[in-house]
């Protein structure tokens, strides 16, 4: 998943990038408000990180013109500021949850879950697709009592793909969010990589849209 985070500090900054990447997430780390918003505005982000007090400024009003478009993308807030009313101006202004500085790196991960879980429609840390079972925040997958051995890329793909379980994903969405771009990625490598996954999952767990892309059985 790939996790935006606007944060000008460069010790929190790099501290945090290193932590979502270590807890499987692709991070891109921008410390002003005017390149989140272009990044933003391409799309192919999953979740948002950020801090309010920046360099050009005030990370309030990228989180509100974000919902003014009607962008649901989650937004974990992370501030100094303390005040019961900077908090539930945040809240107001469609954040999906709020940290205050200092906090401690497992929180700030644990909030990130909920938050992506909930955009999911996903209750629960554990998905249930099929006879797929998805530990998303210990990165575990079982059928039937049985642990999946999976790749960082093959769970990657599997997890967009139980994100739409039912519905067809497209190709291009697939490597947006997987590999971040098409950049060197072709579809034969997506090809190869679905191949791959359906070795391990049980049969006729991923369907195929010729020309279009792949679905996620529900049953």
């Amino acid at each position: 998943m790939h996790i935006l985070l606007v944060e000008d500090d460069l010790q929190l900054g790099s501290a945090l990038s290193s932590a979502l990447a270590g807890a499987g997430f692709r991070p891109t780390w921008l410390r002003r408000l005017a390149e989140a918003h272009a990044l933003l505005a391409d799309g192919g982000v999953d979740g948002l990180l950020l801090d309010l007090g920046l360099p050009d400024g005030d990370g309030m009003s990228l989180l509100s013109a974000l919902r003014d478009a009607d962008k649901r993308l989650p937004v974990l807030l992370i501030t100094a500021r303390d005040q019961l009313d900077d908090r539930l101006l945040g809240l107001q202004c469609g954040a999906d949850d709020y940290l205050v500085k200092p906090f401690a790196v497992p929180e700030m991960l644990a909030r990130l879950h909920a938050v992506l879980r909930r955009a999911s429609g996903q209750a629960a840390a554990c998905w249930r697709v099929g006879a797929l079972q998805i530990d998303v925040e210990q990165h575990r997958v079982e059928t039937r009592g049985r642990v999946i051995g999976l790749t960082a890329r093959e769970y990657q793909l599997l997890l967009e793909l139980a994100r739409q379980a039912g519905r067809v994903v497209p190709k291009r969405r697939l490597i947006e969010r997987v590999w971040g771009g098409p950049g060197e990625v072709t579809d034969t490598t997506l090809e190869y990589f679905v191949h791959q996954l359906r070795r391990k999952l049980p049969p006729a767990a991923i369907h195929t849209v010729r020309g279009v892309g792949y679905f996620l059985a529900v049953q």
